[in-house]
């Protein structure tokens, strides 16, 4: 069987994906069609919402931010196709979350979360089984990588010198805070003790030249702690380049007779 694939947003991730299904990377998938913002017809893209919506997937993935999960989650699930979602930190809206959770559940579907940027997600999930005390996300990045967001009325980013705290606080408002840096936090916090209770630091570092995340939990199971030293990607200073290549672990899984780390 073929597994109909729709996306939503085609930059940095979405391109990989389509990448590898044009390469043979990803087999018995096919990718019907991508919804973009701006006017583009050609191919599988389109930005009209009623033409994207008109075709049947299975599976809809999300590329395209915080907007486009609260714009259409629900009409992708309520449409009868499972919905990956990258942009996590949307789920801090708990309202959100609780109304795609209800249209999953109502028409048999699955709300799906991928590893994105972060790893040790397996890990953590199955140590909230026996109960975790705490769980902390801390993402260091270049300065560049916050200009855009709240940072810049912290903190000169152009002058630092040396690393800078711009947030130490619970993943529910840091990811509100940095919708575009930090989903890899809610995916943690998620997957673990939630939103409220899982801290996340938020570095600005002028001394790096690439994306630093740790996680670190304790619990019953006892403790681990996680680092991932990831290369920019060239698309998007605010990301690396592991989350376009998680993206397409996930939507190969969709399809694979063999799923590894479920």
């Amino acid at each position: 069987m073929t597994v109909k694939l729709g996306m939503i947003g085609y930059g940095a991730i979405g391109k990989h994906v389509d990448a590898a299904l044009k390469a043979g990377d990803i087999e018995n998938l096919k990718l019907v069609a991508a919804l973009v913002k701006r006017p583009r017809s050609e191919g599988i893209l389109t930005h009209e919402p009623e033409q994207f919506f008109a075709h049947t997937f299975d599976a809809v993935a999300e590329c395209a931010g915080h907007e486009a999960v609260r714009a259409y989650g629900q009409r992708v699930l309520e449409g009868g196709a499972d919905f990956l979602v990258t942009s996590v930190g949307a789920f801090t809206d708990t309202a959100l979350l609780d109304r795609l959770l209800a249209a999953a559940r109502a028409s048999g579907r699955k709300l799906i979360l991928p590893s994105g940027g972060i790893g040790a997600l397996d890990i953590l999930s199955s140590a909230a089984v026996g109960g975790l005390d705490s769980v902390t996300v801390t993402v260091r990045k270049d300065p560049s990588a916050w200009k855009g967001t709240v940072a810049e009325t912290l903190v000169d980013l152009d002058a630092l010198t040396a690393p800078h705290t711009v947030f130490d606080g619970p993943v529910r408002e840091g990811a509100r805070l940095y919708p575009q840096n930090v989903n890899i936090s809610a995916a943690a916090a998620l997957a673990g003790l939630g939103l409220d209770k899982t801290r996340v630091v938020i570095v600005a570092d002028p001394t790096l030249s690439t994306h630093i995340v740790e996680l670190e939990a304790k619990g019953a199971f006892g403790r681990f702690s996680f680092l991932e030293d990831v290369t920019i990607s060239e698309e998007n200073r605010k990301t690396g380049k592991l989350v376009a290549m998680a993206m397409v672990k996930s939507v190969r899984q969709l399809a694979s007779t063999l799923v590894v780390a479920a």
